[in-house]
């Protein structure tokens, strides 16, 4: 009988327990998450035991910290300051996620608030102090990669550092003062104008100069074939013309006398 009374009280405390504190210590992880557990009694965060998807049994007096770690975005708009001084707007798109197996450490130095207390604060600062190194011109037309590429490369390595893995930042549009975007547009105009009347003058000259090489060559193929046609070969050639001309079946040749150098002369033929 007070074995029975005993397993009773114990099923009824243990219920109890579990109602209490079944919420405590039941965890379900789904999938895109992790958890982190913190250990209130001894204060330690259990950094290095990062909880998988699934249910998760914690001790009560223990906390979960569950992390989402799918790739998120993140927009901003800012005003930033070119190498002259002059404000330029920016709208900038950020992809990242956190590092699967670093979430303790990631919420250790941040918290869960990671997005506002880290990622925003450095693309802010990043963007910054690279556009700073360039002038609005620079930015806005002639070196646009090169910017976008090095804001990418100094903000994917500061949040790699501290357990983000950032995999995209996108400038979806640079903003500048109406009368500055006019001055930059008219002066790429004129730039693109002045190259390409150089292409045409350049093309031009190239085929001028083709020209003047062949009329040389023209030039320096007669004077070669006139210093070598002596009045004996031109005789000889006249000798073979008249021949051919002689045995044509189509022909009738007939020879009046002699012509100049002593070649016969042709009148008539069919």
């Amino acid at each position: 009988m007070k074995k029975r009374q005993t397993a009773v009280i114990a099923t009824i405390v243990i219920v109890l327990f579990l109602i209490i504190f079944g919420s405590r210590m039941f965890h379900v992880i789904k999938p895109g998450e992790r958890g982190v557990v913190f250990k209130n009694i001894s204060g330690v965060l259990d950094k290095d035991n990062i909880r998988q998807t699934g249910l998760n049994i914690v001790a009560p007096w223990n906390n979960l910290y569950k992390y989402n770690v799918r790739e998120q975005q993140r927009e901003e708009t800012m005003d930033v300051l070119d190498k002259s001084g002059l404000s330029v707007s920016v709208d900038i798109t950020v992809r990242f996620n956190p590092l699967y197996d670093r979430i303790g450490y990631l919420h250790e130095v941040f918290g869960r608030d990671f997005v506002n207390t880290l990622v925003v604060p450095e693309v802010r600062s990043s963007v910054r102090k690279v556009m700073g190194r360039y002038t609005a011109e620079e930015i806005y037309s002639t070196k646009r990669n090169e910017v976008e590429e090095a804001i990418i490369h100094e903000t994917g390595l500061i949040l790699k550092t501290n357990n983000l893995d950032m995999r995209a930042l996108l400038i979806r549009s640079i903003n500048l003062p109406p009368d500055i975007k006019k001055a930059i547009e008219n002066k790429l105009t004129r730039e693109q104008e002045s190259l390409a009347m150089t292409f045409v003058l350049e093309k031009e000259r190239q085929e001028a100069d083709r020209k003047q090489i062949e009329a040389e060559g023209i030039a320096n193929y007669n004077r070669e074939i006139s210093a070598s046609l002596t009045d004996r070969i031109l005789t000889l050639r006249g000798i073979e013309a008249t021949q051919k001309l002689v045995e044509s079946p189509n022909s009738k040749v007939i020879v009046v006398g002699s012509g100049e150098n002593g070649l016969p002369l042709i009148l008539g033929g069919n």
